[in-house]
């Protein structure tokens, strides 16, 4: 036995209630950094994935507190559903660029972290500002010139567009906040600082809760967009506190952001070719919004609040991923490729047993989920099967998100842009295609070519990831 698996056994063997509720308290709390090369896997997978989980928990909240209270606006609620649909199925390519930053962000301050050079880690992640403001400012000014011209091009009615526009224009304008959030949010998870990331969210979401009913009061819709933007815009200020002022890890002085064209071009190498992983991903997801469009009003309606309903659930297991991702790079980092490998393995158990549970809760309780979101029965009807239908792959899912964040964290960002390219673009859309539109099963083709397509990216992930080609990667 090494002596790893032995520190894990006595770990996993001392740890009584009171210990148990003593390492959740740490994990939120934080303090003190947390060296996460050595130890037991066990407890540094539990440090980093309860704030994780809690963090991504807080982002999913987002789009499921505005689909929960615009769908209560009175005589417009489906129109108001189907805005917030169809714009946040176009900012997936912003979220996409954000994740991507992130993603590049985590895996260069990890290494750096692991070498236990942490000027190093400041200085990267100083850079990756630079370059989130940059791309940040560019999708700003396009959404918010062409809100109207979105939703047209997504399918959207002409009430949609007419009672949406507003809507879509400060969604995209406050692509800022939205950019930073996410990215600052990759430097801390590197550092191995979660809590700071899973609080930042929190406050985010509190403000959002609190402004998204009182702004759509007065202002409609436009107000769930004002009130979001304005939540994730203190979540920033929070980040920005603590990457300057706080007491983490990581200390970000002015000197700092003065550009460093190595550091700049490795974080560009690695977000571009992320990028395109999730752009690969987020364009099908929306060819499939506009497919669902053929289908009417309802269906579109159904579709955003399963989806919703999904990402409540799913952002936590890609919560849990992230830890893998941290645990990759740092260990990379130390020089100890075999310990990461162990830590995916860990986290990818968990994680499997989660989306298991999820996937039983969807399938029996379906109908009472979506009826305390939308209480519109046409609609109702949508989300319900296509909670039952795609909840059928989560197991693999979940155990695929795991992998595919852990070759990021690597710092191969290439093999999963490779097996989104495949599992997308050749195989998701033609069948959903094929089963929607030819053999005429409408929604229900579409929702099965997810669940089938998810499953097949999942395994061909998990068979490359054994090859151990990722270990060698050097960043």
């Amino acid at each position: 036995m090494s002596v790893d698996q032995n520190q894990s056994t006595i770990t996993a063997a001392s740890l009584q209630p009171r210990s148990v509720f003593a390492l959740i308290k740490q994990a939120i709390k934080g303090g003190e950094h947390q060296d996460f090369t050595k130890g037991s896997i066990r407890k540094a997978v539990v440090l980093l994935a309860i704030p994780m989980i809690l963090e991504m928990m807080m982002e999913s909240v987002f789009a499921v507190v505005d689909i929960y209270f615009v769908g209560r606006i009175e005589g417009h609620g489906r129109q108001a559903v189907s805005t917030v649909v169809l714009t946040e199925s176009v900012l997936t390519i912003l979220y996409s660029a954000a994740i991507a930053l992130s993603m590049g962000a985590t895996a260069v301050v990890a290494r750096r972290v692991g070498e236990k050079n942490y000027d190093g880690a400041a200085r990267s992640a100083a850079q990756a500002i630079n370059l989130a403001l940059m791309v940040a400012v560019v999708i700003s000014l396009f959404g918010a010139f062409f809100g109207a011209d979105i939703l047209r091009i997504m399918g959207g009615s002409p009430e949609v567009v007419a009672i949406g526009t507003p809507y879509t224009r400060i969604m995209f304008g406050g692509s800022v906040v939205i950019m930073l959030i996410f990215m600052i949010n990759g430097v801390f998870r590197g550092a191995g600082n979660a809590n700071i990331a899973m609080w930042s969210l929190w406050l985010a979401n509190g403000c959002n809760i609190i402004l998204c009913p009182i702004l759509i009061h007065y202002f409609g819709l436009t107000g769930a967009a004002i009130a979001t933007t304005i939540g994730r815009g203190t979540g920033v200020c929070f980040q920005l506190y603590h990457l300057f002022k706080g007491k983490g890890l990581l200390k970000i002085k002015r000197p700092h952001f003065r550009i460093d064209w190595g550091i700049f071009k490795t974080l560009f190498s690695l977000s571009w070719v992320g990028f395109l992983q999730f752009f690969i991903a987020s364009a099908s997801w929306m060819f499939l919004a506009n497919l669902i469009t053929r289908f009417g009003d309802d269906a579109v309606a159904g579709y955003g609040v399963a989806i919703r309903i999904f990402m409540f659930f799913l952002m936590p297991a890609w919560g849990m991923s992230n830890a893998a991702a941290t645990l990759v790079g740092q260990n990379l980092g130390a020089g100890q490729p075999e310990r990461a490998e162990q830590s995916v393995w860990r986290v990818a158990r968990y994680n499997a047993v989660f989306m298991g549970v999820v996937c039983v809760l969807y399938l029996v309780g379906a109908e009472a989920i979506v009826g305390f979101m939308n209480k519109d029965v046409a609609v109702e009807k949508v989300a319900t099967e296509a909670l039952r239908i795609i909840s059928l792959g989560f197991v693999f899912y979940g155990i695929g998100m795991v992998v595919t964040n852990s070759f990021n964290g690597a710092g191969d960002t290439k093999t999963p842009t490779y097996i989104n390219l495949f599992g997308f673009w050749a195989f998701q859309i033609p069948v959903a295609y094929l089963l929607s539109i030819t053999f005429k099963l409408g929604p229900t083709g579409v929702f099965t070519a997810v669940v089938v397509s998810e499953t097949l990216i999942s395994i061909v992930g998990i068979l490359i990831f054994r090859r151990g080609k990722w270990k060698q990667v050097k960043i």
